[in-house]
């Protein structure tokens, strides 16, 4: 029997303790999308990755009160950026009072990733978000 031994997806991880700045996040995410070409293909498209990034980050900072560990993984198809962070609890879209200074993370990665999907696990919880390049 033959194995197919083509790659089938490329994945980056990282860990973020609640001391790394989330510009680190973006930072790191946007290296690895340079590496994928997008910043030249799809620049709109790695600004709304970065920017999830930043609001999962801070999610996971601020509200789960733990570090967090962001994993990019590209699988021909659609970039799964993934954060884990130590809580249970996953989170809810909320439509924040119009002068209320937070609480629109979770409104804005829905606006931008092609789907989005959160779900616990045994020692906290993952959040999925999807993106899809425009067809070339």
């Amino acid at each position: 029997m033959t194995q197919d031994r083509s790659v089938r997806a490329v994945g980056w991880a990282r860990s973020l303790p609640v001391t790394s700045g989330v510009k680190a996040a973006r930072e790191w995410s946007r290296e690895h999308l340079r590496a994928l070409g997008w910043e030249r293909t799809a620049p709109d498209l790695v600004d709304s990755v970065v920017l999830t990034v930043s609001e999962l980050v801070t999610n996971a900072h601020v509200h789960a009160r733990s570090g967090a560990q962001l994993i990019l993984v590209w699988d021909g198809r659609c970039l799964h950026v993934t954060v884990h962070d130590a809580s249970s609890r996953v989170p809810e879209q909320r439509r924040p009072d119009d002068g209320a200074l937070g609480g629109r993370g979770m409104l804005l990665v829905d606006a931008l990733a092609d789907g989005w999907q959160a779900r616990p696990c045994p020692r906290g919880k993952d959040v999925i978000a999807c993106f899809q390049p425009p067809a070339r």
